[in-house]
């Protein structure tokens, strides 16, 4: 594994956009397309936000290449609540991102910080520009 990208943003949702820009500038050092990992790291942020952190908190954000040649982001909150993938439910606005995410991704899942709080993470196809 090489040394991995990081930020630390706000627990805001308007800080979600500083993700999706973090993790374009990596994956274009990397020169690897960026659309699907923005589109996750997304998801993972905004679910960090929404339902991982309290007002004040910040989310960590982490890319990094696999020796495999997959590529991996992240989004760590101070919540031990672990997300669980919900039934679609088609009169809702909102509450399909994980299974976009699926949809995206090779493998995801979730671990918990022996300090408190979680990681989720998204393994993305490295796809060369």
């Amino acid at each position: 594994m090489e040394d991995p990208a990081a930020i630390v943003i706000k627990a805001e949702l308007g800080a979600v956009r500083e993700a999706r820009e973090f993790v374009a500038l990596a994956f274009g050092g990397w020169r690897l397309h960026d659309f699907a990992a923005r589109t996750v790291v997304s998801e993972l942020v905004t679910n960090a936000v929404r339902h991982g952190s309290r007002e004040g908190d910040h989310v960590v954000v982490r890319a990094y290449r696999w020796e495999g040649g997959g590529v991996v982001v992240e989004a760590w909150d101070r919540s031990d609540v672990l997300p669980v993938v919900r039934p679609v439910d088609f009169a809702a606005e909102s509450g399909r991102g994980l299974q976009l995410v699926e949809a995206l991704v090779r493998r995801w899942g979730a671990r918990p910080l022996n300090e408190g709080g979680k990681v989720v993470w998204a393994e993305v196809e490295a796809v060369e520009v």
